[in-house]
């Protein structure tokens, strides 16, 4: 049996990953991985160091190869294990592990297509949150977006309201399962 095809949501916080993702799944009958480390921080009352990240890094992986045995075409990810580096780098420099990266460069190459959420949208507040002035979510979304262009990853951007969104993800992962 073929692999399914994995689909990543990528960018900032508070750019629509979740719900695309959720959506993405809901259309073409397919299973997502949720973000880890919510389920993570829920558990932990919002405390979570640099201590945490290997366990999260673990977390991540388990969740997204848990959707992908269910999965028979293609796999959405509402996150990936390069977010959880890009977040380790913005909030505890130099204590993300050195298997954390490698293994994060490795999985990248894997997924079929990279969804680019833009920053273009309000942000929503919430406390696992924390870049909600504009000149943060520009910071992320050169941050984000450097990750793929740096690694040379296969990638969609997605700009304009939940729906704009929606139907361009749709269309590139279409494009990616006919191909």
């Amino acid at each position: 049996m073929k692999a399914p095809r994995r689909i990543a949501l990528f960018g900032a916080e508070s750019t629509g990953k979740t719900t695309l993702a959720q959506r993405l799944a809901a259309h073409f009958g397919e299973p997502w991985a949720p973000e880890y480390v919510r389920e993570f921080w829920d558990r932990r009352g919002g405390v979570v160091g640099a201590g945490d990240l290997e366990t999260i890094a673990r977390g991540q992986i388990a969740a997204e190869e848990e959707a992908a045995a269910r999965a028979r075409r293609v796999l959405f990810c509402d996150t990936e294990l390069l977010t959880n580096v890009l977040w380790a780098d913005l909030l505890f420099p130099g204590a993300c592990a050195a298997w954390v990266r490698a293994e994060a460069d490795r999985r990248a190459r894997g997924y079929a297509l990279y969804l680019l959420c833009d920053t273009d949208i309000p942000f929503a507040p919430d406390p696992q949150r924390c870049f909600p002035d504009p000149a943060g979510r520009e910071k992320c979304r050169r941050l984000w977006r450097g990750a793929l262009a740096s690694r040379g990853l296969p990638q969609v951007e997605l700009h304009g309201n939940e729906a704009e969104r929606e139907k361009t993800a749709i269309a590139a992962v279409t494009a990616v399962l006919a191909g």
